[in-house]
């Protein structure tokens, strides 16, 4: 399975995703402090590694269901992912290679991309509506 699918929604989300980490690191470069710039990006690329590693477990899960076997999804799966990112983070606040705001605003891109797609819905929606006689 490729890292970005071109299919449908889960692609554009991890699209608008990934370029919403990449301007906002570009953007940071000449303006921000260095840490800043490095926050923006370890967030940003936590956040795509969390949505992919989210997407291919809840593929799984889904999976093993259509199959008319029960998931065994363990809370283990979910509760290492987020010890990962956390130890991630707090490394590289601790040696000081990152500003913590600067990270979690990087770990926010998946809000970035629920924007844009709830957005892109509604101007189709307005666009392709059909008038009521």
């Amino acid at each position: 399975m490729s890292l970005v699918s071109n299919r449908g929604i889960e692609g554009r989300i991890f699209r608008t995703m990934a370029f919403a980490v990449m301007a906002a690191v570009v953007i940071s470069l000449p303006f921000g402090h260095w840490r800043i710039t490095s926050g923006l990006l370890v967030g940003g690329l936590l956040s795509l590694l969390n949505h992919q590693w989210l997407r291919s477990s809840t593929a799984a899960a889904f999976s093993v269901i259509a199959h008319g076997a029960r998931p065994q999804l363990k809370l283990a799966g979910y509760v290492l992912r987020y010890l990962v990112i956390t130890t991630v983070v707090l490394l590289a606040y601790k040696f000081n290679l990152v500003s913590l705001t600067a990270t979690i605003a990087g770990l926010c891109s998946f809000v970035v991309a629920l924007f844009v797609e709830a957005f892109r819905e509604f101007y189709f929606a307005i666009v392709h509506r059909e008038e009521t006689s």
